[in-house]
């Protein structure tokens, strides 16, 4: 007796059509699981046979043997629990098999025959939708599958509800759809006393989606700047909140089968591990640069991280993506984050500051900021100086601009943006480079003798000069000009590396 069940394996968020068969043959009794799968599928028998134990049923006196096909694709996680178990109970004929081989499933069984929620559900439920399947969910995930407008859905809450439901005593009602309203509360711009220089960047990074680096002594602003950021960027559209919530759902981070609907704001500690923070460990999960993707990754410290784990970023910062290498797979995760970094000017923090640098200024600043390699900055598109506000002027400045100001001249760029950019595989400024970036960012003649002088005084690599005309472009769109002038090449100029120096 043979019978097949589809499910899903995956690469990233990326699926692979894997068919659970099971054989019952003649033989010794025994239970074997073959196909090139991990520890946790490998235990998927015991809990298979304890959860039909528990219905009262028995595996036969035979020798049962699993095929997860095809075998020379790594299997891992405990998703396929439930396939084996329909697999198995179709072979023993408790079950049709024409039907539920027209299903894709996932989830996993407790020893009670209870169906428990797994990762990576909303990718499997998009699969099954692509296979021309329906798809088999625990029921706590039923609303998450319901978002791949897949309209056969069956959210089971335990193996005896799904095997009375194709045997007909019973029926499965089909899930709902959880639309969780959006009362994500943003922190506002005007709550950043001073720091005018800053709070512009912010608002040409957010229009142009490019990378910031803020530099300031302790208690500048530095991180109440960057947690403001989410607040003035436009909404994400459809295609961008299914893509973000694929990636969480595979890391098993979406609650209540609601998607992700604002965009992400992840912030590490500068403690982190390479594979926490680009992506990797045991199963090749995504890192905080793919959790962040179409959101902001907030590096506070900036130099404090590991120099290994910041040189991984420059893959991810220049591509949109992130490679994850094994030795048996190389899996690949998106990873179009806008960065926002912060940094002391030195290790005290204080350099320039009377009274409060410490004995080893400049030395220390040169020593500090080395650790950031030319490379990476290279690729940091605004650099700002973001210098103390003393408690004085605090009570004598004025409330600035609210989020919701800034974000209206954000929407107009970004709408600007998406037209320009409509029918190519990129939507903001800073995705644009090469001769399209030249295209679409025409300079009077006044602009392009200024930008060639400062390319050569500043000593501009290729990218460095592009990265200029991208901020540029981002200026002039904020002011809906289509031709760039020279006012926005020098405010482009103007946010380019910071170097320190002492106190003279």
């Amino acid at each position: 007796m043979l019978s097949r069940i589809n499910t899903v394996s995956f690469r990233g968020i990326d699926t692979i059509k894997v068919t659970v068969e099971v054989q019952i043959a003649r033989g010794l009794p025994s239970f074997s699981i073959v196909g090139l799968a991990d520890k946790a599928v490998a235990e998927s028998k015991e809990r298979v046979r304890a959860a039909l134990e528990a219905l009262g049923l028995s595996l036969p006196s035979s020798r049962i043997t699993v095929n997860l096909a095809p075998a020379d694709v790594t299997k891992e996680g405990s998703y396929f629990d439930l396939p084996i178990a329909l697999s198995l109970l179709c072979a023993m004929n408790i079950l049709p098999s024409e039907e539920l081989c027209h299903y894709t499933v996932m989830g996993e069984l407790g020893l009670d025959g209870r169906i428990a929620p797994v990762s990576g559900v909303l990718p499997g439920a998009v699969a099954a939708n692509s296979y021309d399947n329906g798809f088999i969910c625990p029921s706590v995930q039923g609303s998450e599958a319901l978002w791949s407008n897949n309209p056969n859905i069956i959210a089971a809450a335990s193996l005896l509800d799904l095997i009375n439901h194709f045997k007909g005593t019973s029926f499965i009602a089909p899930p709902e759809l959880k639309t969780t309203p959006n009362t994500h509360v943003y922190l506002d711009l005007k709550d950043v006393k001073g720091q005018e220089t800053a709070k512009r960047a912010l608002e040409i990074a957010a229009a142009g989606g490019h990378n910031l680096l803020m530099i300031g002594p302790p208690g500048s602003g530095k991180s109440m700047l960057a947690a403001r950021l989410p607040g003035i960027l436009p909404p994400m559209t459809a295609e961008e909140i299914l893509e973000v919530s694929m990636i969480h759902s595979v890391a098993g981070l979406l609650k209540d089968g609601s998607l992700i609907t604002h965009r992400p704001f992840r912030d590490p500690h500068h403690s982190a591990s390479m594979p926490a923070l680009i992506g990797g460990g045991l199963k090749a999960k995504p890192g905080e640069v793919s959790l962040s993707h179409r959101g902001v990754l907030f590096l506070d410290e900036l130099p404090e991280f590991q120099r290994a784990t910041l040189e991984a970023l420059r893959q991810p910062l220049e591509t949109g993506k992130v490679t994850v290498a094994r030795a048996n797979v190389h899996t690949t995760y998106p990873a179009r984050f806008q960065l926002v970094a912060a940094m002391n000017p030195c290790r005290c923090g204080y350099l320039g500051i009377k009274g409060h640098e410490c004995s080893r200024a400049p030395k220390c600043a040169l020593e500090y900021q080395a650790k950031l390699s030319g490379p990476l900055l290279d690729r940091i598109d605004l650099h700002v100086d973001v210098p103390s506000v003393l408690p004085y002027q605090l009570s004598r400045m004025q409330e600035g601009e609210s989020s919701i100001d800034v974000a209206k001249r954000v929407a107009t760029a970004v709408e600007l943006q998406r037209l320009r950019y409509q029918g190519l595989p990129i939507s903001r400024n800073a995705e644009a480079d090469g001769p399209l970036l030249e295209k679409i960012a025409p300079l009077d003649k006044e602009a392009q003798t200024c930008l060639i002088q400062a390319a050569e005084q500043m000593n501009l690599s290729a990218r460095g000069y592009h990265r200029i005309l991208r901020v540029a472009r981002t200026i002039a769109d904020l002011e809906a000009l289509e031709k760039i002038n020279i006012y926005h090449i020098k405010e482009a100029l103007s946010l380019r590396r910071i170097l320190y120096k002492g106190s003279s």
